[in-house]
C-alpha cells in the first residue's frame, strides 16, 4: 500500500509530507483547495505524463516521492525481479518511486535513489495503485484489464496459463514448419537442378583418366596412315637385313679356321644381331597388325573428347573431376531428397500443437462463458443501492477470426452497460456518464475486491451528483473494500467522509499574493467540524455539528 507521499513545490504546494495508512482515508476540502492537486502529483511519481505547468512558480523543480509497502507476493515484485531490481535492504518490503521534474520540462525518475526509465515507473505504478474518477480512462476501461478481471473472477489462471503455453508451443512448431516448408521448396529447386546434372553426366558416364587415355589415341589415330608406310618400310628393311647378316656370317663360317680367335667374338656379335632384328621385325608386325585392325575412328574419339571438355566448362571442372562432380551430385541428391521427412514430422507437430491450442483456448472459453453471467449478476446486486437500478451490465465474449486467435484465446472480453432500459449495451466509457461510469467501477471494485492485487484504490469525486441514501451506500461500499485494501478518495459527500478510518482536510491559504496548499490530519473533534462544513456549507450550525455527529456513530456502527 502507499505508506507516504512526499510533494515539494508542485503547482501550490511548497513542500507537503503525508504518512497513509490501510483502511478507507477520506480527503475532502473546499473546491479548489487543491485536492487534485495531490493526485496530479501522486500521478507524477507513477510515471504520469510530466507537465511543466505543475513545477511551483519561481521553483527550479518538482520532486514528488512516494513509499510502497509490498507483500511478498505481490506483481511489482516480479517486475522488479525481470529488470534487475529488488528493494533496498534498508527498506525491506517497501520501495520508493521518485519522479523530479525540471521547469524547463525535463524529468527523471528513481527507484530507491536508482535512475530508471519513467516507463518502469509507470508500469510499477499500474501495478501499485488504479485511480477511477469521473474521466478516467484506463484501469476497468481498458480491454486488457477486463480480460483479466474475468479470469479471475472465473479462477481460469490455470487454463489462461495453459493457453499462452499452448499458443507459444503452436507458433514456434508452426514457424518450424513453415521453415522446412521453405527449406523443401528451395531444395526442390535445387534438386531438380541436380538431377538435370546427374542424368547428363550419368549419360555422358565420364571414366578416370578417360581423357589422357583418348589424347593418346586420337595422336596415335591422326598419324596412323604414316605410321603404316613407316611400319612397311620398316618391315622391308628388316628382311632385307636379314639376308645380308646371313650371308656374312655364312662367308665368316667358311674363313672362320684361319683367324679363330679373331672372328668369333665378331661372329656372336651377328648372332646377336640376328635375334635383335627378329624381335624388331615382331614388334613392328604386331603394331601394324594393330593399327590394320584396329576399331577406333578419329571422328568418334574426337566427338568424345569435345563432349567431355564441353562438360567440364559447363560445370566449371576440369575433365578429371567430372567422375567425382557425378559422386557428389548423386549424394547431394539423396540429402535433398531426405528433406521432406523432416518437413512430414514438422508439419505432424505443427497440427498437434494446434489441436492442443483448441483444446486449452475452448477450456478457457467455457470458464469464462460460465463466469461471465456470474459476474453481470454480481456487479448488477450492487447497482441498485448507488441509483443505478436500472443499469444493467453485461459481460461479452465476441469470438475473434482465426486470424486474430492470440495468446489469450479465441474471443475478445468486453463490459458492455446499458444505463436505461431497452438500450442496447455499449462499451462502459462510451455508454455511461462521468458520475455512472465511476460508481460502475465501485461497484465492479466491491465484487472483485479479493480478486485484484492492486494494493491501492483511489476514487475522485465518485459522488459527485448524488446525496442522501446513494451517497451512504458509496461510503459503505468503500469502507468495505477498505477492509481489504487501502482506498484513497477525494469526496464532497458527508455520508462518505463519515465512514473514513482517517480524514485528510486539504485547504489552500493565502499570504498576500502567495497561495499555498496545507493538509492536515483531522481528529475526531475536527472530523466533526468538517463533515458540518460540508453539511450545512459555509455558516456551521450546532444542528449540523449534531448532524454531523450522528453521521459518524452511524458509520461507527455499521
Amino acid at each position: 500500500m502507499l505508506t507516504g507521499l512526499s510533494i515539494r513545490d508542485v503547482v501550490l504546494i511548497e513542500r507537503l509530507d503525508l504518512e497513509l495508512g490501510p483502511g478507507l482515508t477520506v480527503l475532502t476540502g473546499e473546491t479548489g483547495a487543491g485536492k487534485s492537486i495531490l493526485l496530479d502529483a501522486l500521478g507524477l511519481a507513477l510515471g504520469g505524463r510530466a507537465e511543466r505547468d505543475l513545477v511551483r512558480r519561481g521553483a527550479e523543480r518538482a520532486v514528488v516521492a512516494a513509499s510502497f509497502s509490498l507483500p511478498a507476493d505481490h506483481p511489482a515484485r516480479r517486475l522488479l525481479a525481470e529488470q534487475g531490481l529488488a528493494p533496498s535492504e534498508e527498506g525491506a518490503g517497501e520501495i520508493l518511486l521518485r519522479r523530479s521534474l525540471a521547469a524547463d520540462g525535463k524529468s527523471r525518475a528513481f527507484l530507491d535513489d536508482a535512475p530508471v526509465p519513467s516507463q518502469i515507473l509507470r508500469r510499477l505504478g499500474a501495478s501499485l495503485v488504479a485511480i477511477h474518477g469521473q474521466h478516467d480512462t484506463h484501469g476497468l476501461l481498458d480491454p486488457a484489464v477486463q480480460r483479466a478481471v474475468l479470469d479471475a473472477f472465473a479462477g481460469a489462471e490455470g487454463a489462461m496459463a495453459a493457453t499462452r503455453a499452448a499458443w507459444r508451443a503452436w507458433r514456434d512448431a508452426e514457424r518450424r514448419r513453415r521453415e522446412l516448408a521453405e527449406a523443401a521448396a528451395r531444395a526442390e529447386r535445387e534438386a531438380e537442378e541436380l538431377r538435370r546434372r546427374a542424368e547428363e553426366l550419368e549419360a555422358l558416364a565420364p571414366e578416370p583418366g578417360e581423357e589422357t587415355r583418348l589424347a593418346e589415341v586420337r595422336a596415335r589415330l591422326q598419324g596412323r596412315e604414316r605410321l603404316l608406310g613407316a611400319l612397311e618400310e620398316g618391315l622391308s628393311g628388316t628382311e632385307a637385313a636379314r639376308e645380308r647378316l646371313a650371308q656374312a656370317s655364312r662367308r665368316l663360317e667358311r674363313v672362320r679356321a684361319l683367324a679363330e680367335s679373331e672372328l668369333a667374338p665378331a661372329l656372336a656379335a651377328l648372332e646377336r644381331a640376328q635375334v635383335e632384328l627378329d624381335e624388331a621385325e615382331a614388334g613392328l608386325a604386331a603394331l601394324r597388325r594393330e593399327l590394320a585392325t584396329s576399331d577406333d575412328s578419329l571422328e568418334a574419339i574426337e566427338s568424345r573428347l569435345f563432349a567431355l571438355r564441353a562438360a567440364a566448362r559447363k560445370y566449371r571442372v576440369p575433365v578429371e573431376g567430372l567422375p567425382e562432380l557425378l559422386e557428389v551430385t548423386r549424394a547431394e541428391l539423396a540429402r535433398l531428397e531426405d528433406a521432406g521427412s523432416g518437413l512430414a514430422a514438422a508439419e505432424r507437430a505443427a497440427a498437434e500443437a494446434e489441436a492442443a491450442f483448441r483444446a486449452a483456448a475452448t477450456r478457457l472459453s467455457g470458464l469464462r462463458a460460465a463466469a461471465a453471467e456470474r459476474l453481470a449478476a454480481a456487479v448488477s446486486n450492487e447497482l441498485a443501492p448507488l441509483r443505478l437500478e436500472r443499469a444493467r451490465l453485461e459481460v461479452a465474449l465476441d469470438p475473434l477470426p482465426e486470424a486474430d486467435w492470440g495468446p489469450e484465446g479465441a474471443e475478445r472480453v468486453s463490459f458492455r452497460v446499458a444505463t436505461n432500459p431497452g438500450q442496447t449495451p455499449g462499451p462502459l466509457a462510451k455508454v455511461a456518464s462521468g458520475g455512472e461510469l465511476s460508481r460502475l467501477m465501485l461497484a465492479l471494485e466491491v465484487v472483485l475486491a479479493r480478486l485484484d492485487p492492486t494494493p491501492t484504490l483511489i476514487f475522485d469525486e465518485i459522488d459527485t451528483g448524488i446525496g442522501g441514501a446513494t451517497a451512504d451506500a458509496v461510503g459503505e461500499r468503500l469502507a468495505r473494500l477498505g477492509r481489504d485494501r487501502q482506498v484513497l478518495v477525494v469526496t464532497h459527500a458527508p455520508q462518505v467522509a463519515a465512514r473514513a478510518d482517517r480524514h485528510l482536510l486539504v485547504r489552500k491559504r493565502i499570504d498576500g499574493a502567495t497561495a499555498r496548499v496545507e493538509v492536515e490530519l483531522l481528529d475526531p473533534s475536527g472530523r466533526r467540524q468538517e463533515i458540518a462544513r460540508m453539511l450545512a456549507g459555509a455558516e456551521i450550525t450546532e444542528a449540523a455539528r449534531a448532524a454531523a455527529q450522528s453521521l459518524l456513530e452511524l458509520a461507527g456502527r455499521g
